[in-house]
């Protein structure tokens, strides 16, 4: 496995840190305990409460942070975002920022309306050091995430607002990532029973990480 994939943490729910080619990474900082202002890029998928969240963009961010978000957020996220650069995305984009190479990847609900595809949400691959890092923001098992190819996976698992766990492993086993960690349960959304779930219905060949 890519020593990449060993930095990976999931501090709550959805919130995810990563660190690779010198930079520290954030994905949707939430419910944070620690202060350390130590994040280069922050990334957030869409615009809900537990995935945008100011108070906990304050406890990394730093003077010259950078932050990479829907299209349509800018208004929402300029107190937060407090005159530090400012990287807008749609579904669909590949890009570079402070080096690091991402893809958006749509973020929506088949059948429910909780994250309509028109809102033009998103998931990220992020390249670090050579390693694809899928994590798939709040989303059903839709063609476009069963498309992502990479080394390590974080898809939701909970429910109500995203795949429940069954589906999320059916979509894990079509795509086929060397690691996949479940995020987004037992707390907002979900329960701890939903990795037990999970891991069921799981290709045997793929590795599992219990972060959350």
């Amino acid at each position: 496995m890519n020593p990449i994939t060993d930095s990976i943490q999931v501090n709550t729910h959805s919130s995810v840190r990563l660190q690779g080619a010198g930079k520290v990474v954030y994905i949707d900082p939430f419910r944070l305990e620690e202060t350390p202002h130590d994040a280069d890029v922050i990334f957030v998928t869409h615009a809900h409460f537990d995935h945008f969240s100011p108070e906990d963009i304050a406890k990394v961010g730093k003077a010259d942070t950078v932050f990479v978000m829907p299209a349509g957020m800018e208004q929402t996220a300029a107190p937060a975002v407090a005159g530090r650069k400012l990287v807008p995305v749609v579904p669909g984009q590949r890009g570079s920022v402070e080096g690091l190479e991402f893809e958006t990847v749509p973020a929506y609900n088949l059948k429910k309306r909780f994250h309509p595809k028109e809102e033009g949400w998103v998931g990220y691959v992020l390249t670090l050091e050579g390693c694809r890092v899928y994590i798939a923001g709040d989303t059903d098992a839709t063609p476009e995430a069963a498309a992502v190819r990479c080394d390590a996976a974080l898809l939701p698992i909970g429910g109500k607002y995203t795949m429940d766990a069954r589906d999320a492993a059916d979509l894990a086993n079509r795509m086929k990532p060397g690691l996949v960690i479940p995020i987004h349960y037992g707390s907002v959304a979900g329960s701890p029973k939903d990795y037990e779930r999970f891991v069921k219905v799981l290709d045997r060949e793929i590795q599992v990480r219990r972060l959350i």
